[in-house]
């Protein structure tokens, strides 16, 4: 909300600067957001009169003009545009003069000089070329007849500020020039001029039959005639300057009159024109398939959902919103019909996001509208209807269906004290509901306040707590050192932090991004394998309609924005939140009932994995180089990888990953149907584990150094090709070899490409090196063979090997 500060003086006038004000209504909950001038700083420009204007004798486009300036001598000035000719009183900037800066921000120096051979002694201005608005038709014509030779800034008023407030939704009541001046006179003590509205004496008998059928939706309805109205007068120019600096341009005196009576007191207000109205006015909800031209020019469809005001015929206005098109006021408007409603907040809430757009009216209506003073903001509004464009006005006609109920809120001082974190006593209390204009009662250390009708915002005792802050002011509240003792919380030793394991991917060569927890819902069924997805009631966006249960759709779709724009080679990961059901789940403080939040940590590797360099061949990363980071991001953990499967991953590429016979993930290459569907040239390496088992680690035991040198021994074992890596080192490991096997590791794989002695073709060859030592005393040759021979019983019981050769 904007407003100029002489409009806002005019209610309420404390002895403070501009930027005093400006603190104080920030101070009290209502926040300036900006604060700017009417117009920018220009000098020597002054009203000129021109006295004579001809053709230029070189230019047809140009005129000589006379101007008078009050210097006694008229001036010689050139001016091109149409609207130059005797009589007007223009501004006039002389030699010397600096005009607003230009895009290049200097400023513009007026200096003397010719035109097509005319000397021109200064320049005549328009709105545009002093910043005033973009209109550049033509000269700014000055009403009013301001003195000759006058400063334009203080013709015009433009030395004014204009206020741009950010308001909060509870601050219903300030969204008027005088309600804020009401909030700035509480928090200042200066006195508020409180405005009169004098009744209007009826002249006519004309009255229009209203009917209100739903009290559900309106709650009061008034409204007048006034006949005879001339809607083809001007609006006039003070009232057209302060509703310029409320950011609302001048429409008709008729439209004008009712805007700015809806930002001098926040009471939005309809103006029909009563012969295009067939019958009486309904007041009722919509009904299914009727359709409404609005004043915007937009043609919509109601339902019962959606309040309108309607005659005998047709709808003729969304209830609360705005008006139609069907019975708006034009030039040919003779009499018209008044009205101003108080319509529930919550009938006016949400309607106008159904159709795409909003309005001042429905802005305050669907926050709180004071239902008290519609027959007096009609009066003011017939009042100044029959100034500006005449008229002859009918008798009121008001009906109450029901007005909100207020109902007194109760404040313990006591209470009030201990939320504020300072004393604060009854009296006080007292006198800052009474300068806030809240009627108040005292007894036994509670105070019982009734809220007015304009305050939609005074529900319950916190309510009151912040209007006592509010006007004590937040300056005075002591700085209090809190009492609490401190302890800061060590993480267990046996636990990484979130941001090491960041750290730990960074240095792999991964960025990671940060997506949002709602995803397309064809990413779950597809990438996920999840036929039951979380939907949300009310998504942002129709892409963003369930809660994710995977990491994987948000990289990918992170990896398909970056090779869109030519990426490539892409390492990407995510650490956040998924949601999946689970009924197990009860609603606590940081759980919601039916909906289990694990934290995960996912993965995406495209192109070449090491980056274009000299030593290696630019080429795709395979499974076992994405492998090699899961590993590092696990150790000093021993994971198990397993054959398995996954919606999102290749069949005969993917693997379970384990964790001491736990399931903790997944890790594979992007199967190729999805590689087709989401348009990429390589298929991408994807991983995805539970962040608790990756923060996890054990907690290291240290150990002396061995005094004796471990023992090395090779075998190499021919086995069928289907016996796996694992599945060889788990018999060795199970050998006994009474504590001596320290370690085991595959050196060697050979398969023959055709069949030769001792190796059929569906056998392989595996090289293992077995490290054997003693912490007490050095390895025998007969220990160590004995151990060796462990080892080997146990591989041919446990997977059917044999020695080679």
């Amino acid at each position: 909300m904007q407003f100029p500060e002489s409009w806002l003086r005019a209610f309420c006038n404390p002895p403070l600067s501009t930027q005093q004000i400006a603190d104080t209504l920030t101070m009290g909950g209502l926040e300036v957001e900006e604060l700017r001038p009417v117009a920018p700083p220009f000098t020597r420009i002054v009203v000129g009169e021109i006295k004579e204007a001809v053709q230029h004798p070189n230019a047809d486009r140009l005129r000589v003009c006379q101007v008078d300036v009050g210097q006694g001598a008229l001036l010689n000035v050139v001016c091109g545009a149409p609207n130059a000719r005797p009589g007007i009183r223009v501004p006039t900037a002389l030699v010397g003069a600096e005009l607003p800066p230009g895009e290049d921000g200097q400023p513009f120096v007026i200096k003397l000089g010719k035109l097509r051979g005319v000397e021109s002694q200064g320049m005549l201005c328009s709105a545009r070329e002093l910043k005033l608005s973009e209109d550049h038709a033509g000269l700014l014509e000055l009403e009013g007849n301001p003195p000759v030779g006058a400063d334009i800034r203080e013709v015009l008023r433009l030395d004014d500020q204009v206020f741009t407030l950010k308001l909060t939704p509870n601050l219903a009541h300030a969204l008027s020039v005088y309600g804020v001046a009401r909030e700035l006179s509480a928090l200042t003590g200066a006195p508020l001029k409180e405005p009169a509205f004098p009744a209007v004496q009826p002249t006519t008998d004309a009255k229009l039959k209203v009917h209100v059928a739903a009290p559900d939706l309106c709650g009061r309805f008034s409204g007048r005639v006034i006949r005879n109205v001339n809607t083809k007068a001007k609006t006039p120019q003070w009232m057209v300057e302060r509703l310029e600096r409320c950011g609302q341009r001048s429409v008709t005196a008729l439209v004008d009159i009712s805007n700015y009576v809806m930002f001098e007191f926040g009471r939005p207000s309809h103006i029909f024109d009563y012969d295009r109205i067939h019958g009486g006015l309904d007041v009722r909800w919509g009904r299914q398939g009727e359709q409404l031209k609005l004043l915007n020019g937009n043609t919509i469809e109601v339902d019962g959902k959606v309040g309108v005001i309607a005659d005998d015929r047709e709808v003729e206005s969304l209830a609360g919103i705005m008006g139609g098109d069907a019975t708006a006021v034009s030039d040919d408007t003779r009499n018209v019909y008044v009205e101003a409603a108080f319509w529930w907040p919550e009938a006016v809430q949400g309607r106008s996001r159904r159709f795409n757009f909003s309005t001042d009216a429905g802005h305050r209506f669907e926050r709180g509208v004071d239902p008290s003073q519609t027959v007096e903001h009609i009066e003011y509004i017939t009042r100044l209807i029959q100034e500006i464009c005449g008229g002859e006005a009918g008798p009121m006609d008001d009906q109450v269906t029901r007005l909100p109920e207020r109902k007194p809120v109760q404040l313990r001082v006591s209470r009030a004290a201990k939320v504020i974190g300072m004393p604060v006593s009854e009296q006080q209390c007292l006198d800052a509901f009474a300068r806030l204009r809240l009627p108040a009662q005292a007894a036994g250390g509670v105070i019982t306040v009734t809220p007015p009708p304009y305050r939609f915002d005074l529900a319950i005792e916190e309510d009151l707590v912040e209007e006592v802050t509010r006007v004590v002011g937040y300056g005075a509240l002591p700085t209090t050192p809190p009492l609490a003792p401190i302890t800061a919380k060590l993480p267990p030793e046996a636990r990484r932090s979130r941001f090491a394991v960041r750290r730990l991917l960074a240095a792999l060569g991964y960025q990671e991004t940060i997506n949002f927890s709602f995803v397309e819902e064809h990413w779950e069924k597809e990438l996920a394998g999840n036929a039951d997805p979380i939907k949300l009631l009310n998504p942002i966006a129709s892409q963003m309609s369930v809660m994710r249960s995977s990491l994987l759709g948000s990289l990918l779709q992170v990896l398909k924005f970056n090779l869109d724009r030519k990426a490539e080679r892409v390492r990407v990961f995510e650490l956040g939140r998924v949601f999946v059901r689970d009924a197990s789940v009860q609603t606590t403080d940081t759980t919601v009932r039916g909906v289990r939040q694990p934290m995960k940590i996912a993965g995406l590797s495209y192109g070449d994995p090491d980056g274009l360099q000299w030593a290696r061949k630019a080429g795709q990363g395979d499974f076992y180089d994405l492998k090699g980071d899961v590993q590092a991001l696990l150790s000093p953990l021993q994971a198990e990888y397993v054959p398995g499967a996954h919606p999102a991953m290749h069949p005969g590429r993917c693997a379970i990953i384990r964790v001491d016979g736990r399931e903790v993930g997944v890790l594979g290459e992007l199967h190729p149907r999805w590689r087709q569907k989401w348009e990429l040239p390589h298929a991408p390496l994807v991983f995805e584990l539970d962040l608790d088992a990756v923060v996890a680690r054990r907690v290291p035991q240290f150990e002396p150094v061995p005094r004796f040198q471990p023992a090395e021994r090779d075998i190499a074992v021919i086995v069928n090709e289907k016996v796996t890596h694992d599945q060889l080192l788990a018999a060795i490991r199970g050998a006994d070899t009474g504590g001596l096997l320290r370690d085991a590791f595959l050196f060697d794989v050979y398969k023959p490409q055709q069949a030769s002695a001792g190796l059929a073709l569906h056998e392989k060859s595996l090289a293992v090196r077995l490290t054997l030592a003693r912490s007490d005393a050095t390895l025998t040759d007969e220990q160590i063979e004995a151990a060796v021979r462990a080892v080997v019983e146990r591989v041919t019981t446990e997977v059917g090997a044999r020695l080679r050769g």
